[in-house]
């Protein structure tokens, strides 16, 4: 799939993202708050990763839980480069997608921080669709009911696994997933390193998304 996108540059990014301290009052009352930290220059777009997604939860050819973006940048006068972005769900500390939600059936987990859906309380009326800033919701025809990423939660972290298809198909190491709130986890260094910058899609919307961006 090709989706054209013009997220912020790193510098932009930076400038607009939500402080820390924002981060931290959202996240009182979790001990865990999964999260995802891509090396975007890693990603070399060979779609395995969607490819992992789809088959692990049955995505139908028409859905998505997880692709990638691109973005054509000119790096002088004439010359242009292609990037990658992969992205998801972003599983935001204050998702819009279940303010709007009449009938709860889109919710936060409050032991895992993953976005959820209950699809037996769905009604399909779309609403969560039109308030996702991230476009990662889509209806499924089979389940008539909206679906989305939820970090392969009932297809593999229930089930003992430690990270999402998406992350163990990769082979650029482009995804990392782990705890946020915990300080001796990966992604917990990898976002806490002085000298790296690290950036948000659309952080002007204030949803505090926890998909973060770096470059390796």
């Amino acid at each position: 799939m090709f989706l054209s996108v013009t997220p912020l540059s790193p510098e932009e990014a930076r400038a607009v993202m939500p402080e820390p301290m924002a981060y931290s009052r959202a996240l009182k009352g979790y001990k865990h708050h999964y999260c995802m930290v891509m090396i975007q220059n890693n990603c070399i777009d060979c779609e395995r990763c969607k490819e992992a997604c789809a088959k692990t939860n049955h995505v139908p050819s028409y859905g998505w839980r997880t692709t990638i973006l691109e973005r054509r940048v000119e790096v002088e006068p004439g010359n242009f480069v292609t990037e990658f972005i992969p992205t998801l769900c972003h599983h935001c500390v204050t998702p819009p997608c279940v303010r709007v939600c009449p009938t709860k059936a889109t919710y936060k987990d409050k032991k895992t921080g993953i976005v959820m859906m209950n699809y037996k309380k769905c009604i399909g009326c779309k609403t969560c669709m039109v308030a996702c800033p991230y476009n990662a919701r889509y209806f499924n025809e089979e389940k008539r009911a909206i679906d989305k990423c939820n970090f392969c939660f009932d297809t593999r972290l229930s089930k003992g696994e430690k990270e999402p298809a998406c992350v163990a198909a990769c082979p650029a190491k482009v995804r990392h997933f782990g705890d946020l709130l915990d300080p001796n986890s990966e992604v917990y260094r990898l976002i806490h390193q002085p000298e790296r910058t690290v950036w948000v899609l659309r952080p002007e919307v204030g949803t505090k998304p926890v998909i973060f961006y770096i470059k390796g």
